[in-house]
């Protein structure tokens, strides 16, 4: 996805959450890592505006999605 084509997001994303490069393969498409994802961009607003270009998306879309996830820990 488009994490795996920002090498300074995936670098960046890998060393916040401490997992590896194998663990997040394993863990693509997974609730847990797309919450992870989610909270990652919303705390880096360069990185949030570049996921948000490519997907044609908008940041309050994001923060929806991450609410609706998870509500109870946002």
């Amino acid at each position: 996805g488009w994490l795996a084509g920002q090498p300074e997001a995936l670098d960046k994303f890998l060393a916040g959450s401490g997992i590896s490069g194998a663990e997040l393969r394993d863990a693509a498409g997974s609730p847990d890592l797309t919450i992870a994802l989610f909270d990652f961009l919303l705390a880096n607003e360069p990185f949030l505006l570049a996921f948000c270009e490519a997907s044609e998306s908008d940041a309050p879309a994001i923060h929806r999605a991450r609410q609706a996830l998870q509500p109870e820990n946002f």
